[in-house]
């Protein structure tokens, strides 16, 4: 054992992480190696394990928890069972005509799927699957197609039902009801930016998102409106099932996300989709998942043990509230990290090591943690879009049918207007935080 400073002890987990994230070993391991090695270093052997093991099992028995597995059967119920390709086929229908008709079609679609599955990965593949080709097919730049896919799908980890706020509420102490009434403003007016970016964008230059050809054009008839109200309901119900037992207080968010699976079932055999091997497929994919969530979450709250026990948190907070200019400079470090962090490393990381080490200085600067905790959320958008660790990025090129010929090239050019857009909602929340605890306030009485 060594006596060692706090500020090293930060140095060394801090840097450790992030040099070790660079050579592409996966997170979890990672993240558990430096806080098992550091904490040998520093506390020996027997202190290190009683810190890492108590803190692991307290989070797997973290009952709000349970609502990652029950999120992601329910999304990868609605992923796999074809209800969706139903609704992008009529909204397209309906929206074709417009210049940048597909585009625009996309946004709304992933705006829809983000209150359906909450999962980033199944989001911006249904979108790959249905949007990239049309579009590309019609004339489309392939970078605002692809912009427009990862953007949109990204929406899912923000509008709830979403992972993310389960994940975080818990963590910062804030009730994921909260987290989810505090989120849906923010969701909605980014996706109308990004509506309004493309509108725009395509007005101008008509060339990049091409309108149907008039000879394409079938007339408005009320076959057609049946068949988009048609495909609207089953997203519908699913929003009154989980949305709906939250918000009107019948159950809270994990019992909701059951009555969100039973739902989806419900509406696979209703439309005869339902079969053994989809509830096969829907069962081994939820297990893959959650073990990965909750397996990053726990060595990540291991970490953080390591990490404060060795008073490592309060360097930190000390050197943010030293920053000058005030508590909103100090905000601003606070947000400039996350953004940081999320060039380099998975959202559940970043989540699970700075929510307890940010949210105490959050408190101290007097700002009201909902708040805080919806900006950081929102500014962890730009994690999924912003290479090295993009995920959406890599999700979409996976995706992508190799005849498309799209490159890695177009994608990130198509993504970086959506990343300023994402800038300047997280500067309207700040000027008018209202946006996001307004709705909380009125429906919970959560002040601020």
């Amino acid at each position: 054992m060594f006596e060692l400073s706090a500020e090293l002890v930060a140095f060394l987990m801090l840097g450790g992480v992030f040099s070790l994230v660079l050579t592409g070993f996966p997170i979890a391991f990672v993240i558990g190696s430096v806080a098992f090695l550091v904490g040998l270093l520093i506390f020996g052997p027997t202190t290190t394990y009683h810190i890492m093991y108590s803190r692991f099992y307290d989070l797997s028995l973290n009952y709000p928890y349970l609502a990652v597995p029950l999120f992601t059967f329910m999304g990868v119920v609605l992923q796999h069972s074809g209800i969706t390709k139903d609704l992008y086929e009529s909204l397209y229908e309906s929206l074709g005509r417009l210049r940048g008709g597909l585009a625009i079609v996309t946004i709304v679609f992933g705006t829809i799927l983000a209150t359906c599955l909450g999962v980033i990965a199944a989001s911006v593949t249904i979108l790959t699957l249905v949007a990239l080709g049309p579009m590309v097919s019609r004339g489309y730049d392939k970078s605002l197609a692809a912009g427009t896919i990862v953007a949109s799908g990204t929406l899912g980890i923000l509008i709830p039902p979403s992972i993310m706020l389960v994940v975080y509420g818990p963590q910062a102490g804030l009730s994921i009801g909260q987290m989810f009434m505090g989120a849906v403003f923010p969701g909605l007016i980014l996706a109308g930016a990004y509506l309004t970016y493309v509108v725009v964008r395509c007005y101008l230059n008509p060339e990049i998102g091409p309108a149907i050809p008039a000879d394409q054009i079938t007339p408005f008839s009320l076959a057609k409106l049946w068949r988009l109200l048609k495909s609207l309901v089953p997203p519908v119900l699913l929003v009154l099932a989980v949305l709906g037992t939250i918000f009107s207080g019948i159950a809270p968010p994990t019992e909701a996300a059951a009555v969100g699976c039973l739902a989806s079932l419900l509406m696979a055999v209703a439309y005869g989709k339902f079969s053994f091997a989809l509830l096969k497929h829907a069962s081994i994919e939820t297990l893959r998942v959650s073990a990965f969530v909750v397996m990053i979450a726990a060595l990540c709250y291991a970490f953080v043990g390591v990490f404060m026990s060795a008073g490592s948190g309060e360097v930190v907070s000390n050197l943010i509230l030293a920053v000058p200019g005030g508590r909103w400079a100090s905000f601003a470090m606070i947000m400039l990290i996350v953004f940081l962090l999320g060039l380099f490393i998975e959202w559940i990381g970043i989540v699970f090591i700075i929510v307890p080490i940010f949210s105490p200085i959050i408190i101290k600067l007097g700002f009201n943690p909902l708040w805080a905790g919806m900006m950081i959320c929102i500014n962890m958008q730009m994690a999924f879009q912003t290479p090295p660790m993009a995920m959406s990025i890599f999700v979409l090129k996976g995706a992508a049918a190799p005849e498309l010929g799209l490159t890695m090239a177009d994608i990130i050019r198509g993504v970086i207007p959506f990343v300023l857009i994402i800038m300047v909602v997280l500067l309207l929340c700040a000027i008018f935080p209202g946006i996001i605890t307004w709705l909380p306030e009125k429906v919970l009485g959560v002040s601020h």
